[in-house]
């Protein structure tokens, strides 16, 4: 069933890449040969809902989903989810033994329900077969058709001594098997009730705690992959709106797109453009990936609450809205593409710091320090602490609801800074433009 699951993702994928690579060559064909070409992506809705910003937050979600290393890293990225989940799975496929378990008589919902606990405890798939009688139950058993037969919820059979080397039943699974039905006869000798029985069944076994801690749980490890993803998107689309003023501003297309908008509805428009396109990347990460989870019976995202995902989501978008504005302020600040790495390396010292913290808390899986909390107040590092807190379900909502606020005050704080310097530098030609020159006012005689 999970190899099925596995070949129907990849057919998906398969089937949507061919079905771009035909919808391109058509497009190319259609505008070849007289016939105007069809817009592939229209934003109606968009652009006369935000007027001059949603026009240009069109032409960016275009540019973008039209991109060839837009398409081709999001397949990677899908590729690479998909192997994550799949390839343990494919290890347990292999791996999981087998016990053929014969009854003999009824079987009662209380003595199925114990040879499925035996068979989770000591890891087997049991599968279950009825025989008539004893005598067919012991020729099975002889034949190798059964490795154990229970008779009448009373007695076992085995072919041979456990644990000896002929004998195909696997020593603990009867171990606990017997050890069980053993309690429920003791039930009906003490003669207790079936309210009593159902009391004395359903207790639970008292907290383990650890003094050192052990290995990392499915929690963990959702929301270790969590921050990876997150840093890799985060700088990806940052950096694309650094490029993209960058590259308008070097070819002198900014001083055509500034005879029709304002500066700032030309800035607006490039970072809720590329904010889009972002979440709807991020939302086709998160469904294949529960989607591939759920067809191969994948543990890896067992245990991780949707709460904990819609928080990653969430400080995606907040993470995005806040740096956005950093990077589209630094690259009007330039005009030529070496200057890219010059201008990212100090803008992602905050993004680099606060994943690598992170990623420790969330691999340790202990109680996060107190200067870890504060940074989860901290606009520049609160995308990433923020999500592991609550991921490790160390945050409150009202925790959650002062971080999120403190952070949207952080963007529109940012938001009219960088504004300010777009305006002043985007037309500014003749070399790196300095901060120092930016932050006061206008030199007289220059275009703003």
């Amino acid at each position: 069933m999970k190899i099925v699951g596995v070949v129907a993702v990849v057919a998906v994928v398969l089937s949507l890449r061919i079905a771009l690579y035909r919808a391109r060559r058509r497009r190319r064909r259609d505008g070849g040969g007289g016939r105007p070409a069809r817009r592939s992506l229209d934003l109606p809705t968009l652009e006369s809902a935000l007027g001059d910003v949603g026009l240009v937050a069109g032409r960016e979600i275009r540019e973008r989903v039209r991109g060839r290393i837009f398409r081709i890293g999001t397949l990677v990225i899908l590729v690479a989810v998909a192997a994550v989940i799949v390839i343990p799975t494919l290890d347990k496929t292999t791996t999981l033994p087998q016990q053929k378990v014969g009854v003999v008589g009824t079987l009662s919902p209380q003595v199925r329900q114990v040879v499925e606990v035996a068979g989770r405890a000591t890891r087997e798939k049991v599968v279950l077969a009825g025989e008539s009688s004893r005598q067919s139950a012991a020729a099975a058993l002889r034949s190798g058709k059964l490795d154990v037969v229970i008779v009448n919820s009373t007695e076992m059979l085995v072919d041979h001594p456990l644990g000896s080397s002929k004998s195909h039943a696997d020593v603990p699974f009867v171990d606990t098997v017997a050890e069980y039905l053993g309690v429920l006869q003791a039930y009906e000798r003490a003669g207790l009730t079936t309210a009593q029985r159902a009391v004395v069944s359903g207790a639970r076994p008292v907290p383990v705690t650890s003094l050192t801690p052990g290995g990392k749980s499915a929690v963990q490890t959702t929301s270790v992959i969590g921050l990876v993803l997150l840093f890799i998107m985060l700088t990806q689309y940052c950096t694309w709106t650094l490029i993209g003023v960058l590259q308008e501003k070097s070819s002198r297309v900014v001083e055509v797109l500034l005879s029709t908008v304002r500066p700032i509805q030309l800035l607006g428009g490039k970072v809720l453009g590329i904010g889009l396109v972002a979440m709807g990347q991020a939302a086709l990460i998160v469904g294949v990936a529960l989607a591939i989870g759920a067809a191969v019976g994948s543990d890896l995202l067992h245990g991780a609450a949707p709460i904990a995902v819609l928080a990653e989501l969430l400080w995606l978008l907040l993470g995005y809205a806040f740096y956005s504005w950093v990077y589209a302020a630094a690259g009007s600040t330039a005009e030529r593409q070496d200057q890219v790495q010059t201008l990212a390396l100090p803008l992602s010292l905050p993004v680099l710091f606060g994943y690598v913290y992170s990623i420790t808390v969330a691999s340790s899986g202990g109680t996060p320090s107190l200067f870890f909390k504060v940074l989860a107040y901290f606009p520049p590092t609160a995308p990433f602490c923020m999500s592991v807190l609550v991921g490790l379900r160390q945050a409150t909502w009202w925790e959650f609801l002062a971080s999120t606020l403190l952070s949207l005050a952080g963007t529109v704080a940012v938001a009219v800074f960088a504004a300010r310097i777009y305006r002043r530098a985007v037309l500014r030609t003749g070399g790196r433009v300095r901060l120092a020159e930016l932050v006061g006012r206008p030199t007289a005689g220059r275009r703003p």
